[in-house]
């Protein structure tokens, strides 16, 4: 028997189905991925659906891995409401569809429980296992829920209420030949190292200031290293400032291509990038998986859920702050305990340029993935 830091409870019989819930951004996807591939190992007989959203769709649709297809959630308070969106008519439908497919098992990893637990009792499988705080409907097998736990460890432990031992705790998505010869097209043809940058992520809060990404747009091409923005929705426009600020000093070394990538092209760049670097978001976590090192900007309080686990390929610069810059409100106080302050704020500004180029020096210097590429 293989070892495992984790203890598992024993394995549910004939379980052929499996219903995954994971709403959420990217990375809430990305960090849930090695639970993933523990189901599939435990129930190697098994279909895994996974309930998400239409961006995990897109990610997984046709990509090898655990998941079979993904069934897209409908609106649904503290599921998956965009924008507050409630389709209660539509959650309806959809848990009586589901219902139809008679799951085996049916697991939650999304949150605390108050509001996923009802979702998930309501696809009527014949197991449940999930996470759950005081006030969460109790479902067969529960691991309580507390807030400070890395998100990849969090659902591995979670998953191993259904005996299912971890496969290792760093997340990968496979990545076709196809989307990384489209990744060295974007990129472009030059034998330079590419740094890849993603100056967004969804909580203002967790957002460096632009003009920091721009310097170290300027300091990787000044060093030779070619340098691609990415981004979409409200990042794009902040990606290419950031490319023009950049290339005035540093030419044609920097461009943009936010706004202009499909999830597949997206990965491609990502894959052959030799150092990406951004905030703790989607892409940072999505690029991660696809085996590229990060220099990751992190909050502490995000760092202890979100942050890589191991250092050799992952760096991370931290910010220390603990309370709201504005009005000194604590921040290391969260979800249901106390509901955050309204200022949007940078929480990360005290983390130094300098010390993120460091990071990205020491780990473009010893990677060389485009080289490796044209060897294959």
């Amino acid at each position: 028997m293989r070892a495992t830091a984790l203890r598992a409870t024993q394995r549910f019989d004939d379980v052929l189905k499996i219903a995954v819930l994971r709403g959420g951004g990217l990375g809430d996807l990305i960090f849930a991925l090695p639970a993933l591939d523990a189901l599939a190992e435990a129930y190697p007989e098994a279909e895994i659906v996974l309930l998400g959203t239409p961006a995990h769709r897109a990610l997984l649709q046709g990509r090898p891995g655990p998941v079979s297809r993904v069934e897209v959630l409908p609106y649904a308070p503290g599921v998956y409401a965009p924008g507050g969106r409630d389709d209660p008519v539509g959650t309806a439908a959809f848990l009586q569809r589901m219902s139809r497919e008679r799951f085996d098992l049916a697991c939650q990893l999304h949150g605390g429980g108050r509001y996923s637990n009802p979702f998930l009792l309501g696809l009527g499988a014949r197991h449940t296992v999930g996470t759950a705080t005081p006030d969460a409907a109790p479902l067969e097998r529960t691991l309580p829920y507390l807030y400070y736990q890395h998100e990849v460890l969090r659902w591995l432990e979670t998953v191993a209420l259904a005996g299912a031992t971890s496969t290792g705790p760093e997340p990968r998505v496979a990545v076709s030949p196809q989307e990384r010869l489209r990744g060295l097209e974007l990129v472009g043809d030059s034998r330079d190292a590419v740094a890849v940058i993603h100056p967004g992520a969804t909580d203002p809060r967790r957002r460096w200031p632009a003009e920091r990404f721009a310097q170290i747009a300027v300091r990787c091409a000044r060093d030779g290293l070619r340098v691609v923005l990415v981004g979409d929705g409200d990042d794009a426009h902040v990606a290419d400032e950031i490319a023009e600020e950049a290339a005035r000093s540093a030419g044609d070394d920097v461009v943009s291509l936010a706004g202009r990538l499909s999830f597949s092209d997206l990965m491609g760049v990502l894959a052959v990038a030799d150092v990406f670097v951004g905030n703790d978001s989607g892409p940072r976590h999505l690029a991660h998986a696809a085996g590229t090192p990060t220099v990751g900007i992190f909050w502490i309080g995000n760092m202890i859920n979100a942050g890589p686990l191991t250092r050799g390929r992952h760096r991370v610069q931290l910010s220390w702050t603990t309370h709201c810059p504005v009005c000194g409100r604590d921040a290391t106080q969260v979800g249901w305990t106390a509901p955050r302050c309204e200022h949007d704020v940078p929480f990360v500004a005290d983390v130094s340029v300098d010390a993120v180029y460091e990071d990205v020096r020491a780990l473009a210097s010893v990677t060389a993935t485009r080289a490796r590429l044209r060897g294959t």
